[in-house]
């Protein structure tokens, strides 16, 4: 389960086992509970594990386990935010709480990231982390253009966009798209700067520039501005 920063996530978590929750891109620098109640907590770097106690009682040698139902609130400080959490304990499996970036947090991960490179350089870094599938979680998932796409001057490829990512705090947005073949093609990235894609491109790198017949290459666009 995700969890965003400034704003109340009502969650479950198990009242049995260890809970985990996860500090995206950061470390956990506290957690806040009350310590009134029966609950353990630890954390390590980015990680924290939250384990609500058991109460065991003994009646003529017969044992008892209460388990934990009453809700209690957590307020988790991870990269400069405070994530506040209402968590209702239940008789579920073990949880994992991702603690995900906030706009604020991504547009200065990613400053931090790009801000001193060239904009060839970032180019270049923003096509590498989408061609090796290594992703910033500073990176903003924005919903990829639905169906194929045909360009007017390449009637031997269809497009479709695989992703689309928005770089906040850097006013860039970036699109993989997967190039299929209908015939044997050779290729020129230029032919790719078209409106049809985007109408501020700066930068396209594709990864095969000769395609057989059903061969799928792999297309990066990189944009300056908003996401289109």
């Amino acid at each position: 389960m995700i969890a965003l920063p400034d704003q109340t996530s009502s969650i479950r978590l198990s009242n049995r086992d260890i809970n985990h929750v996860v500090c995206l891109g950061g470390e956990i620098e506290e957690v806040k509970f009350s310590t009134e109640k029966a609950i353990a907590v630890e954390k390590a770097g980015s990680d924290a594990w939250i384990k609500f106690l058991v109460k065991e009682t003994d009646d003529a040698g017969i044992t008892t386990r209460s388990y934990v139902t009453s809700p209690s609130e957590f307020f988790i400080a991870c990269n400069g935010a405070i994530y506040p959490l209402y968590a209702e304990p239940s008789d579920i499996p073990a949880q994992t709480v991702t603690l995900a970036p906030g706009a604020p947090q991504r547009a200065k991960t990613n400053a931090d990231l790009l801000g001193p490179l060239v904009e060839e350089d970032r180019a270049v870094s923003i096509t590498l982390a989408l061609l090796q599938d290594r992703v910033p979680a500073s990176f903003a998932e924005v919903a990829p253009r639905g169906g194929s796409i045909a360009l007017a001057g390449l009637p031997a490829a269809s497009l479709y966009e695989r992703r689309r990512v928005e770089i906040e705090g850097a006013g860039l947005s970036a699109s993989e798209y997967l190039v299929s073949a209908a015939s044997d093609a050779a290729f020129d990235e230029r032919a790719f700067l078209t409106p049809t894609l985007g109408a501020q491109i700066f930068a396209v790198t594709l990864d095969r520039l000769v395609l057989k017949a059903g061969e799928t290459a792999r297309l990066i666009v990189i944009r300056r501005g908003e996401v289109q």
